[in-house]
């Protein structure tokens, strides 16, 4: 899952990573991390300009005059000065450093892995540590020169997000690899297998769909309507299915000894189909994709709808991955006709 959700996994240097077992997620972070980053620091950090005030004995970039007048006041011969400075301490090496430094300590990291890390630390002596609760995700943004670091930023992510802080004063541990987390990266795997498998689609996209509403409405009524955001959305000319994946530790709702699809799931679905359908031509077709669970009941059901089919489907994740690449294949081919190249 994590080699399509993230395609820089593919790169030779993965290879003994893809061969190994792993029984914790944060060692599996840990050996994708060290090869990554260990790979960054051969084409060397990411540098950006970061703006500082120091005073100095010579002029460099702007005066700051009230801060240099004040220095005059206490007798001292320098110069306040603002400028700007090309620097590894920024915010993505600083996530870098941050998650590094909690992996090294976390008790489901293997040994070996611990060791390769430490090395690489070495590197980021002059790099700030973080407060994993206060990294502004949001602020991260990728151009030419630091895209390498998508990939790494994302298992960070997958690392840091939602750590526990400790008793301990400043201290932090890492929380259970969640559902949450489990689910994005379920999503991210299905986008991606369809995009890379399913070349033959005219589009492969995480979509919006629009709310199609009869007659004029101003912005200021339409923002009361919520966002409709598809999880996959894969397009052959006319012809489109919307999956929408599901990541839960039970499938099925229960009432009165009847188990049913959870209707706010299926209701969701519905809605992004015949809004997507505008004119009713049965061209749209809606799926929910749920990650198998222990449960007895796996839902296999399609219905046709007013003329669209809407259903629900399993993906069997704990099976050989010839068999879940199978799984995704046959829902495309059933519905497009067309067989993956």
């Amino acid at each position: 899952m994590l080699s399509y959700a993230f395609q820089s996994l593919k790169q030779l240097d993965y290879e003994e990573v893809s061969s190994e077992a792993f029984e914790m997620g944060q060692d599996l972070f840990a050996a994708i991390l060290s090869k990554g980053i260990a790979r960054q620091l051969k084409q060397g950090l990411h540098r950006e300009y970061i703006t500082r005030n120091e005073t100095l004995p010579v002029m460099r970039g702007k005066l700051d005059m009230p801060e240099t007048m004040c220095s005059r006041v206490r007798r001292e011969q320098k110069l306040a000065c603002e400028f700007d400075e090309l620097l590894e301490n920024n915010l993505p090496n600083q996530i870098l450093k941050t998650t590094m430094h909690y992996l090294v300590r976390d008790d489901g990291v293997e040994v070996d892995r611990k060791a390769a890390l430490k090395k690489i630390l070495v590197f980021f002596d002059g790099i700030d540590l973080l407060a994993p609760p206060e990294i502004q995700w949001s602020r991260l943004h990728y151009q030419r020169n630091n895209a390498n670091y998508e990939m790494l930023m994302n298992i960070c992510y997958f690392v840091l997000d939602g750590m526990l802080q400790t008793t301990e004063k400043g201290g932090y541990k890492m929380a259970v690899f969640s559902d949450e987390h489990m689910e994005r990266l379920y999503e991210k795997f299905i986008l991606e297998y369809y995009r890379q498998r399913h070349t033959y689609l005219t589009e492969v996209k995480a979509a919006q769909v629009k709310w199609h509403l009869a007659g004029e409405d101003s912005e200021a009524m339409l923002r009361f309507l919520p966002v409709m955001q598809t999880d996959i959305m894969l397009r052959l000319n006319e012809k489109i299915l919307i999956i929408d994946a599901k990541y839960y530790g039970r499938t099925l709702q229960r009432r009165f000894d009847k188990y049913t699809l959870p209707s706010g799931n299926l209701y969701q679905i519905f809605t992004y189909v015949k809004n997507q359908d505008k004119e009713n031509s049965g061209n749209v077709a809606g799926i929910l994709l749920y990650a198998k669970t222990e449960e007895t009941i796996a839902p296999d059901c399609m219905f046709n709808m007013g003329g669209n089919w809407i259903g629900a489907k399993t993906l069997d994740l704990n099976a050989d991955f010839k068999f879940i690449s199978s799984q995704l294949d046959k829902i495309a081919e059933d519905f497009f006709s067309v067989k993956a190249v």
